[in-house]
C-alpha cells in the first residue's frame, strides 16, 4: 500500500514537470510554428527569372514580403521593378520615397519611409487598397497605385499619361512574370524609355555590377 502511494506521488511529480517544462517551451514552439507554418504565397516559390538583376536582389525579401502580406509576389516585383528598380532609397519629385515610391502621407509619424522592410509594409497596405477598389483587377490595381484611387471609376483615356503608362507596362510585366517567362517583351520597352537608368542608379546604390 505504501508503494503504490510513491508511485502515485512520483507519477503526480512527474507530470508536474512535464507541465512545467511544457509551460516555459510554449513560447519558443510557437515562434517556431508562426515562423515556418506560414501560408505559402501564391506562385512557383520564387519570382519570375525576367525581372532584372536589381529586383532578384531582392528576391528572398520579397517573399517573405509576400507571404507576411498575403500579396503576389509577382505584383510586388512588378510594382517594385517600375517604381525604383530596386533602389532602396530612391525619392520622386513627388516626394515619393524607396523601393516601392511609397508617398508620404502612408506613413505614421516617426517611420524610416526609406526603411525596405517598413516601405514594403506601407506598400502592402495600398496594394491591399487598390486591390479592393479595383475589385481584384490586377490592371487597375497596378493604375490606383499610379495614380490613386479614383482612377479605378473613371475612363482610361481621363488619366494622366503617366498612369496610362504604368497600366500597359505594369499589365504587360506582370502578365509575363505570372507565366514565369525569362524574358519580357514589356519590360525591355520599359527599360528602353528611361528605366535602364533607374536601375543603372540602383546597381550603384546596391554595388551591383552595371550590365
Amino acid at each position: 500500500m505504501i508503494l503504490i502511494q510513491r508511485l502515485r506521488f512520483l507519477n503526480f511529480g512527474v507530470i508536474a514537470v512535464i507541465l512545467i517544462l511544457c509551460l516555459f517551451a510554449y513560447p519558443f514552439t510557437a515562434n517556431l510554428a508562426m515562423r515556418y507554418l506560414q501560408p505559402r504565397p501564391m506562385g512557383n516559390g520564387d519570382i519570375a527569372p525576367l525581372f532584372t538583376d536589381q529586383i532578384q536582389y531582392w528576391e528572398r525579401d520579397i517573399m517573405r514580403w509576400s507571404t507576411a502580406y498575403q500579396i503576389d509576389p509577382n505584383l510586388m516585383a512588378t510594382i517594385m521593378q517600375i517604381e525604383s528598380c530596386g533602389h532602396p532609397t530612391v525619392a520622386s519629385p513627388a516626394g515619393a520615397q524607396g523601393l516601392f515610391q511609397v508617398m508620404p502621407f502612408h506613413f505614421a509619424s516617426g517611420e524610416n519611409m526609406v526603411d525596405p522592410h517598413m516601405n514594403a509594409y506601407r506598400s502592402a497596405n495600398f496594394i491591399r487598397e487598390c486591390t479592393g477598389y479595383a475589385n481584384g483587377d490586377v490592371g487597375l490595381t497596378l493604375a490606383c497605385y499610379n495614380g490613386g484611387p479614383s482612377v479605378t471609376w473613371r475612363n482610361f483615356d481621363t488619366w494622366a499619361h503617366e498612369t496610362q503608362r504604368y497600366y500597359v507596362w505594369g499589365v504587360g510585366i506582370y502578365q509575363d512574370a505570372s507565366a514565369y517567362q525569362e524574358n519580357s517583351d514589356t519590360l525591355n520597352e520599359w527599360l528602353r524609355a528611361g528605366g535602364q537608368n533607374l536601375c543603372n542608379r540602383a546597381s550603384m546604390a546596391l554595388s551591383l555590377r552595371l550590365p
